[in-house]
């Protein structure tokens, strides 16, 4: 890869702490089907950026709706938020 060439791929070191989580979650993740799409290449775990970016919008929630759950089950802090 070039260096000017934009990453395309994040392990899943990097991907746990993108989203600060543990590598152990999104390996439980994978097993039950939750998450990002992701690539197994000679035994190594990828995942592609635009997946990422898909999931992340896909579970995105607005102040609204944590609003809404704030007021109807009198949560704190209801939304597991990800973090860039």
């Amino acid at each position: 890869m070039q260096p000017s060439e934009p990453v395309r791929h994040l392990n899943q070191r990097q991907l746990a702490d993108r989203w600060d989580l543990s590598e152990g979650t999104l390996e439980r993740w994978r097993s039950e089907g939750i998450g990002p799409i992701f690539l197994k290449l000679q035994g190594q775990v990828r995942y592609r950026i635009k997946d990422i970016e898909a999931y992340e919008a896909e579970n995105r929630r607005s102040e609204e709706h944590t609003s809404e759950l704030q007021s109807r089950f009198g949560i704190s802090y209801a939304v597991f938020c990800l973090k860039k």
